[in-house]
Parts: structure tokens; C-alpha cells; sequence
């Protein structure tokens, strides 16, 4: 069986479509993405590496092209199925942590789990696990506002991993960190990649952490290309 978890196949996707100041930001994308892989995604600014993305997570459609999960074609499916492979097979990690700031860390990683049918004792057990192994298990029971920013983007790398999806999406993960909590906090995303034997699509402008990675494509003109 193939171990690609994500195929993109000939994704296009212009805006303003017809009229005049038309943008055809993807001219015919194709990637694989393997289990256990880490791909590094970089792109000058405007040049679609959001939208990219966005089509991958399955929260945007392509005008033309397909996006298979794990062998499934998802293109053009419903909402609400669309939802369910979100919620079940992709995680999200954004440049700022989005934590929910009433909840503690811990209650953090749960809900999204609880959400998806796992019973509170079963996703507890996983959110700790999760806290432990990007060493942060011990600010379980803190809200978002008491951990540093470090502390706050571990928890999220947590929370996107929490229903075990197959593949990880994350757009400039470690953007609003210094340069040493940066490589903290890089260190941590990748060995939950490994262990985890998730795809991994990450967006960055840090060349030094894209080149920790196990390839580096360029977005520019609409089609990616591998940088070297």
C-alpha cells in the first residue's frame, strides 16, 4: 500500500474570475506528501502559499484538480462531510496559537476529542501524552494567559494532533517566536511528525528551519518547485 497520506494533483484556483484584475494564484500544483515526511513550504508574500493551503486543509475547493487523503479522493465533497475529514484527518496550526483562553491547556487538547466521539477518559490520557512529549505535561492545568509563548504554540501543536489526523498543515508555526524559542519549539513539532508518522506541510519564511526538513518546495508563479 502507498505510504502518500496527501496527493494534490493539477490544483488551480484564480480569484476574481473573468473580470478585470483577474489572479490565477495556482497554476496546476501537484504534490505527494509521505507519512512521516516534513515538507517546507516557503513563498513570496502574495504568492498563494494561504490559499495552498487552505485547499489542502479542505476549508477551500480548487477551481480545477484533486485532493486525496490516504488514497480517498475529498474533492468536491459536501460540508459536511468536508467537516468530518477536516476534524479527522488534518490538523491545523496557525501563526498565533488560537487557544480557547477560558480552558486550561489540558481541556484544550480534549475537547477537540470529545467532539469527535472519544470518551473524556480516553482523551485525557491522550492530551497528556501529548503535553508530555513536548515537555509541557506539567502546565496541564494552566490557561493559555499563564503560559509563555513557547509554552501556548507546544499546547497547539498538541490540539492540532489530538484526534490522530494523517496529516499536519501549519502555516508559519513558529512566526511570532524568538529565535531560540523558535528552535524549542520546531524541535518539539518535529518529533511529534516522526512518532506520530504524520505528512507534514509547513509553512515558513525561516530558511534555516526549512532546511531541517526533508525537502523545501517554492510557491511563486503559481506552481511549486523544489529548492535545492
Amino acid at each position: 500500500m502507498s505510504d502518500v497520506m496527501m496527493r494534490l494533483a493539477g490544483l488551480t484556483k484564480t480569484y476574481l474570475k473573468g473580470k478585470p484584475g483577474e489572479v490565477q494564484v495556482l497554476r496546476g500544483v501537484d504534490l505527494d506528501l509521505r507519512a512521516g515526511e516534513a515538507v517546507a513550504l516557503v513563498a513570496p508574500s502574495g504568492a498563494g502559499k494561504s490559499t495552498l493551503l487552505h485547499i489542502a486543509g479542505l476549508l477551500d475547493t480548487p477551481d480545477t484538480g484533486s485532493v486525496e487523503i490516504a488514497g480517498q479522493n475529498v474533492t468536491g465533497k459536501g460540508d459536511r462531510t468536508r467537516t468530518a475529514l477536516r476534524r479527522q484527518d488534518v490538523g491545523f496550526v496557525y501563526q498565533f496559537h488560537h487557544l480557547l483562553p477560558e480552558f486550561t491547556a489540558l481541556e484544550n487538547i480534549t475537547l477537540p476529542q470529545l467532539a469527535n466521539g472519544v470518551s473524556e477518559k480516553a482523551a485525557q490520557e491522550r492530551a497528556m501524552s501529548l503535553l508530555d512529549h513536548v515537555g509541557v505535561a506539567a502546565r496541564a492545568d494552566h490557561r493559555p494567559a499563564a503560559l509563555s509563548g513557547g509554552e501556548q504554540q507546544r499546547v497547539a501543536f498538541c490540539r492540532a494532533l489530538a484526534n490522530k489526523p494523517r496529516v499536519l498543515l501549519a502555516d508559519e508555526p513558529t512566526g511570532n517566536l524568538d529565535p531560540e524559542t523558535s528552535d524549542q519549539v520546531f524541535d518539539a513539532l518535529m518529533a511529534l511528525v516522526r512518532d506520530e508518522g504524520l505528512s507534514a506541510l509547513i509553512a515558513t519564511h525561516n530558511m534555516q528551519l526549512a532546511a531541517r526538513m526533508d525537502r523545501t518546495l517554492r510557491l511563486d508563479g503559481g506552481a511549486l518547485r523544489p529548492v535545492e
